[in-house]
Order: structure tokens, then C-alpha cells, then sequence
């Protein structure tokens, strides 16, 4: 399926609840934006897994699409390298989910320490919908649905990664053919931003994420509120970087490190006040982000481009997932061609 001057196939994506931010910057997006040019590179916009706990609210998943889409393309994401494709645009893949789920027990769902963790995390206890439970199973069928040999995940998530090749597994021991490649999890080396407020996550849900899109002077009063060294109460007094917000947004963005780290020790042993290490971060962030900022408006004015890329890449991806279903239906016996509709 690779190109090959490639090195294998990607998969990789996010669910649609809200534009993405730095924290997806840092941490992903960036890493696609090179990978598309190194691998054969699907992204997927997880709509119906995005649904399993956004039932009630269709119209933020349906709307966030189009917003999570002009992101990709905004920050460096080519349509004509990579695959941009809508989960349910690609039937396929739910029954792919269905045949899988059949090799899967729900003591081994439970089990699942990212499952686990969400469901703690989203504070369902016994109220967990089906789809949210089953949505490593889904996530299986995604990633093997384009015999996707590397996903790019983090810590997190590296036993979805291990559910998916169990899967793998006992799919060939079962039906006797091997289909799929064994997937191998390219966890991130990029240490996760935390939220503005200092939690060490930033989330769309907790409100205190930096979109990629956000304006100068949205940039500027996020900045403003960032988190430092609680005990820096004077300019004069010795700072801790370890923890500090603003040098966890430096660290990822700032593209001159030998400086960056005077900086630090200059905090370190007292005399540099907090905002001028704001300052620096407000201009990395609005000057080296100003590209990023006027495409996005660009293909704000310019709809009918972005539904486009998501149909032809929707198309594309189909016609990979449906060879791929075609040959699981024929490794396990129930292709029926003689007597298909």
C-alpha cells in the first residue's frame, strides 16, 4: 500500500469537539505535517467515536469537522499527500468493528488501562454508553481498515496499541490468513503542554486550552493569565522553571534554545521578571503562527474547498477500506459472492 519511497503507513487522527490547540500542535500535528512526506499518512476525523460520549450534542461534532479540518490544512496538512478522510463517510469500518467485537470479551475491555482511565475521567461508573466502552475495538478497525503499521500515540494510549495487535492476532489464528501488519506505536517525545491555568492537562472540555487559531489578542490575554512560579513574587527573587508554564510553552515553540536556557538561568538565580518571559512567548506564538492564522481565515471564506478535501479524501479512503473488508469477509468465509445483492 506504500509508496516505495516510503516507510510504511500511518494512521492517525482526532475527534471533532472543538478546534484544536497548541497542546495538539506540540504534540501531533506538527509531527504530521513531516510524517505526511516520510510514511502514507491517513487522518481520521473520528465523528462516530467522538459521538459515544456526545450523543446529546450532534451539532458540536457535526460543526467541529469542517473547524478540525481547516486546522490540518491551516498548519500544513497537503490533502494531495495525506488522506483526510470522516469516519462515518466509510461504512466499512463499522463493519469491520462488528466482526472484531466478536473477538473480544468484555472482561478484556474492562481491563483496558485507558478505558479505565476515561471512564473515571468522564465519571460515567456503571452509566458507560456501549459505544464509548466498545471504542477500542472501533479504534482497531480504523487503524487496521488501511493496514496502518505505526500510529502515533502517547503514553496513554500505547494499550489501545496492544488491544489492536491482540486483535491482529487472533483474527490470523482464527480465519488462517495473515491480512494485517502488526502495529507499532510511535509514542510522541514531546512533553504534553499543560493548560494555561497550570493544570497538567490542557483539554477543549476543561477551559483552559490555547486554540492554534486563536486571535493576537486572544494569544495575548492567554499568555497574560499563564501560570509561573507562585513564590516569584519580585523580580529580584530566584525563580523555578520546573513547572512553569510559560517555559513549558517556551520549550516547545521557542526555536532558539542556546538562548532559551540563559533565560532560564537568568530566572533561576532571580532578576528576571515574568514578563518578559510572557512577552517573549506572545511573540513567538502570534509571529510564528501568522501563516497558520491567515490560511485559516483564507478557507473560512472558502467552505466549498474544505467539503472537497473531506469528500475526495473520504473517497479515497473508502476505496482502500472496502479491499480490505473484502478480503477479511473472504478470510472468513463469508464473502457470498454467488448470492450477494
Amino acid at each position: 500500500m506504500a509508496e516505495d519511497n516510503k516507510k510504511g503507513v500511518i494512521l492517525t487522527g482526532d475527534r471533532p469537539t472543538g478546534r484544536l490547540h497548541f497542546g495538539h500542535y506540540a504534540g501531533s500535528l506538527a509531527n504530521r505535517v513531516k510524517m505526511q512526506h516520510e510514511y502514507h499518512q491517513y487522518i481520521i476525523i473520528a465523528d462516530a467515536q467522538a459521538l459515544t460520549d456526545n450523543a446529546e450534542d450532534v451539532n458540536k461534532v457535526r460543526t467541529n469537522i469542517i473547524e478540525v479540518t481547516i486546522d490540518y490544512l491551516s498548519c500544513g496538512i497537503d490533502p494531495a499527500v495525506s488522506v483526510i478522510f470522516v469516519q462515518s463517510l466509510v461504512p466499512e469500518l463499522f463493519e469491520l468493528s462488528a466482526h472484531y467485537s466478536n473477538l473480544v470479551t468484555v472482561a478484556r475491555l474492562e481491563r483496558n488501562p485507558t478505558v479505565k482511565d476515561e471512564i473515571k475521567q468522564k465519571g460515567f461508573q456503571r452509566n458507560i454508553p456501549v459505544g464509548f466502552f466498545c471504542y477500542p475495538i472501533s479504534q482497531a478497525a480504523d487503524i487496521t481498515s488501511v493496514k496502518a503499521d505505526t500510529v502515533p500515540v502517547g503514553e496513554d494510549q500505547i494499550p489501545m496499541i496492544e488491544q489492536t495487535n491482540e486483535i491482529i492476532r487472533k483474527f490470523h489464528n482464527l480465519y488462517g490468513a495473515k491480512i494485517f501488519p502488526e502495529v507499532k506505536a510511535a509514542v510522541s517525545n514531546v512533553a504534553r503542554l499543560p493548560g494555561i491555568d497550570g493544570s497538567e492537562k490542557m483539554g477543549k472540555s476543561l477551559g483552559n486550552a490555547l486554540n492554534i487559531s486563536a486571535s493576537e489578542q486572544e494569544i495575548r490575554q492567554a499568555v497574560h493569565m499563564m501560570f509561573t512560579d507562585p513564590n516569584h513574587l519580585r523580580v529580584s527573587d530566584p525563580g523555578k522553571v520546573e513547572g512553569n508554564v510559560v517555559f513549558r510553552f517556551l520549550d516547545a515553540f521557542d526555536p532558539n534554545t542556546s538562548e532559551l536556557e540563559d533565560l532560564k538561568e537568568h530566572y533561576r538565580r532571580g532578576g528576571l521578571g515574568d514578563s518578559v518571559i510572557k512577552k517573549r512567548l506572545e511573540g513567538i506564538l502570534i509571529e510564528g503562527f501568522a501563516d497558520t492564522r491567515r490560511i485559516r481565515r483564507e478557507l473560512e471564506n472558502d467552505l466549498s474547498y474544505v467539503r472537497e478535501v473531506l469528500r475526495e479524501g473520504s473517497r479515497r479512503a473508502r476505496e482502500v477500506v472496502a479491499a480490505t473488508l473484502s478480503q477479511v469477509r473472504q478470510a472468513m468465509g463469508i464473502s457470498y459472492d454467488s448470492f450477494r445483492p
